[in-house]
């Protein structure tokens, strides 16, 4: 094909793709089959590899994701990202209308109403028509840069056909069906379930690695436009839909107030069929000019409402209670229902979360119950009715014994919770691994939940640290339904796991309170597994982000023996249990500690905390005597003055960069 010729079928498949893209994810109306889109997708992924020069800024194939980020970094939005007032009936709404008539002094108001999803709201910026950066809300004033996780969504524009700056905002959420599909592998891979796709998309956005968020399949939809260039709110959402944006069909321009509510209660009805979930409806002021006027107050819009639609309830009945035993002896009751359907969907069980909770609604086995859904996977019950009792329900004992091994369980005052205390409990044991071997953990690919419990049940594994001392080809090649190959590639998946990183270990482990992040946190603070495992509750309580009760949780973990001749079976395997070396890492700083306060100019907070450890210092929140230096910005806080009666020594960003070697 001649190079003229393949340009001119590079632009066409890019016009096409990101047409059809537009009335999929925004118009919710396909107008080709997934194998047409996928045929034309590969072709232009191949004519993109043979031809890489012609490759377009707006190509569809840019949002799989690139290169992993090492982390976050802050910035500030130009104008504050502002959380809306909720409102929750037809009465506070028609007083949100009186409110904008007083402040306006306006005998008739314009509004225009969207759907209000359930999403995370960012904010995008584009200089002379390309897309050049991304930000969470945050806490409104500054947010997390996400620029690279939001180019791998299919219906962010990479390139408009704009020149100005334009700053555009909007929410990126997560279809129903993604969500499921997501849950779904997760539950294979015997991974934590995301509970609503809020959930999932505000964790998926957390990510460093932005190939895996492509993976996620999120959207976005756009609903503020800040430009000088209109007048009203309409005319700009009309504009930002001829760029390319994504602006959602459904919105109403209503002349005044009864068709707000009109249209909000429309929409009570409707939203079950939409592919995404909605909680409610925005009602803004269409004036550009008025919003201007009636401005703000330090938390919310004036002239913007969120009218929050009721949950969903559904009557049935309190069929039965089992309990569940999770993977620290958390003794969990789930109610059994009697199927109904409920926002879509049919609803069989529902969460009771402990049995004080069973206590305060005062239920019992046969009640007719009133069960309540509000985006989350498991609903729960809101009130038995007891008015339809009829003598023969039955109260839901709080067990005195572990279902599963039968040891007598223990109340734990601290989290509210009955718990079984034998760590060798089946469901704990099973629970254990599951976690070990999921995505976050050690990520051992074909070892989910079927094959922990098919491998437990025959005695093969005890704990996670057989899974690299006990599971052989000899022992896995006997098993119903697992064929060489399928041996081959758990044994691979095994060995592949011990160059999983130290923070990766850390969260394997299983200890109670320590999420991700806190993993990463120990690992950036301790060298070592077995440094770790020395640290007393002063020395994790000094580190930031690990509280007391985290750092108890840490000790007892340690101070059990049988966790210990766990570890020394990953160690004897060959599992990663230091910290990797990092590139800039010296003891420069070694034995000294920091306290940061103020603004600085050539750091972000998360990044200087990080530096001063790779160079050897320890970062801790308060003033104190062990504290040698406070490094200070502007605008500095009461640390300042504190460091000055105990007389610690104050520097700044030059000074530090001395000590540093910079």
């Amino acid at each position: 094909m001649e190079k003229n010729k393949v340009k001119e079928r590079i632009d066409e498949l890019v016009r096409q793709l990101n047409y059809y893209n537009y009335m999929y994810y925004v118009e919710n109306n396909p107008v080709v089959t997934d194998y047409e889109y996928d045929k034309l997708y590969h072709e232009l992924v191949e004519l993109e590899k043979k031809y890489p020069e012609y490759r377009r800024p707006d190509s569809p194939t840019l949002h799989i994701g690139g290169q992993p980020l090492k982390e976050f970094t802050t910035v500030s939005h130009r104008i504050p990202m502002l959380s809306m007032d909720n409102t929750y009936s037809e009465e506070e709404l028609i007083e949100f209308d009186k409110r904008i008539k007083r402040g306006a002094e306006i005998a008739d108001i314009e509004y225009v109403v969207e759907l209000k999803y359930d999403g995370v709201a960012v904010s995008l910026i584009y200089q002379d028509g390309v897309f050049v950066r991304g930000a969470s809300r945050g806490d409104g004033w500054t947010g997390d840069d996400i620029t690279e996780n939001l180019k791998t969504l299919r219906t962010l524009p990479m390139v408009i056909p704009y020149k100005e700056p334009i700053e555009v905002r909007g929410e990126v959420y997560m279809r129903k069906d993604s969500f499921e599909k997501i849950n779904e592998e997760r539950k294979r891979t015997g991974e934590v379930l995301f509970a609503n796709p809020r959930n999932a998309t505000a964790g998926s956005l957390k990510l460093l690695d932005p190939e895996t968020v492509a993976k996620r399949n999120l959207q976005l939809f756009v609903y503020q436009g800040i430009l000088k260039k209109f007048t009203t709110h309409w005319e700009t959402l009309e504009f930002l839909k001829t760029l390319g944006f994504p602006v959602n069909p459904y919105r109403k321009l209503a002349k005044d107030i009864k068709e707000v509510i009109a249209y909000c209660n429309e929409w009570k009805e409707k939203r079950i069929h939409l592919p995404y979930n909605i909680d409610g409806m925005v009602i803004k002021v269409n004036s550009l000019s008025l919003q201007e006027r009636l401005g703000t107050t330090s938390k919310s819009p004036r002239w913007a409402v969120a009218y929050k639609f009721p949950a969903e309830q559904a009557e049935t009945t309190l069929k039965d209670v089992i309990v569940q035993v999770g993977r620290t002896g958390t003794l969990t009751p789930v109610a059994v229902l009697e199927p109904v359907q409920l926002s879509g969907t049919t609803v069989s069980r529902a969460t009771l979360h402990n049995f004080d909770e069973v206590k305060r609604l005062g239920i019992k086995i046969g009640d007719r119950v009133f069960v309540e859904k509000s985006g989350e996977i498991i609903p729960k019950i809101v009130k038995a009715i007891q008015e339809k009792r009829n003598g023969t329900e039955k109260d839901i004992p709080v067990p005195e014994r572990c279902p599963v091994c039968h040891s007598r369980v223990v109340k734990d005052e601290e989290e509210v919770a009955i718990r079984c205390p034998n760590v060798r409990c089946p469901a704990q044991v099973k629970e254990r691994i599951i976690h070990f071997t999921s995505r976050d953990a050690m990520d051992i690919e074909g070892l989910g939940e079927k094959w922990v419990n098919i491998l437990v049940d025959k005695g093969i594994i005890s704990d996670y640290g057989d899974i690299y001392e006990e599971i052989t080809y000899e022992k896995l090649i006997g098993l119903e339904r697992m064929g060489e190959k399928s041996v081959k590639n758990l044994l691979s998946a095994i060995e592949k796991s011990k160059t999983r990183s130290f923070a990766n270990l850390i969260f394997a482990l299983g200890i109670r309170h320590i999420g991700v992040h806190t993993s990463e946190v120990l690992a950036e603070n301790f060298s070592s597994i077995d440094e770790l495992a020395r640290a007393d509750i002063e020395t994790l309580s000094d580190i930031k982000e690990i509280g007391p009760v985290v750092a108890q949780s840490i000790v007892d973990f340690f101070n059990n023996q049988e966790n210990l001749d766990v570890i020394k079976k990953l160690k004897r395997a060959g599992v990663k249990t230091e910290r990797e070396e990092v590139f800039g890492r010296s003891n420069k700083l070694a034995g000294l500690t920091f306290v940061i306060t103020g603004i600085l100019n050539g750091y972000t907070r998360d990044g200087i905390t990080n530096l001063i450890k790779r160079h050897g210092g320890k970062v801790t929140e308060t003033v104190s005597g062990k504290t040698d230096y406070l490094l200070c910005g502007k605008e500095p806080g009461s640390k300042l003055d504190r460091a000055k009666a105990l007389g610690v020594k104050i520097i700044g960003e030059e000074e530090f960069k001395k000590l540093i070697g910079e």
